[in-house]
């Protein structure tokens, strides 16, 4: 199958059978873009969503984005997003219509109930396959737990722990890329 149509119907169906947002879209995204197509490797993945995560937007949008450029340039960009977003924007569209009629019925709450049960299980699947994938040391430990105290206990805003991470992470890397090369002199 030729790439780009191809590019947008794995992303299109990513975007219409995921609910609960960006994060519940990852473990469907893994498994498509790495298991089924195999255009990516899976760390390949894992840093293209720590990118998505840091940039502006939605996770989701910005990892299929980052998937379609790197399997079709600017085009599959702008296919592969326009794959992922359609789909929602024609549910909102449909759902805002009947919203109002719906809303007091049981049997709609209970599928909501269960809708967040499942996007919970996504979530943690997402949250297993980058900690599965990430390389871990002590300092990889720090920032994980730090992270998680700032942002839970201390509510510290995402932005700023995200930031900070990322400088924390660049300082660790050039340090250790310094001392490489002292080792090596």
């Amino acid at each position: 199958m030729n790439l780009l149509p191809d590019l947008f119907l794995t992303f299109f169906k990513i975007g219409l059978f995921t609910f609960g947002g960006g994060y519940a879209m990852i473990p469907l995204i893994q498994r498509e873009v790495c298991t089924n197509k195999k255009w990516l490797k899976e760390q390949e993945l894992t840093d293209i969503v720590a990118i998505a995560e840091s940039t502006p937007g939605p996770i989701a949008v910005n990892a299929a984005t980052f998937v379609g450029f790197r399997t079709g340039g600017l085009t599959g960009a702008c296919i592969a997003t326009l794959g992922v977003v359609l789909p929602s924007f024609l549910v909102i569209s449909l759902i805002s219509f009947a919203l109002n009629a719906f809303q007091d019925n049981k049997a709609v709450q209970y599928a909501f109930m269960g809708i967040r049960a499942a996007v919970l299980a996504l979530i943690l699947k997402a949250l297993w396959m980058m900690f599965r994938s990430a390389k871990k040391n002590p300092f990889s430990y720090f920032i994980m737990g730090a992270a998680l105290i700032l942002t839970a206990f201390l509510k510290t805003d995402a932005v700023f722990v995200i930031i900070g991470c990322g400088l924390f992470g660049l300082i660790w890397s050039l340090r250790n890329r310094k001392e490489q090369s002292r080792d090596t002199d």
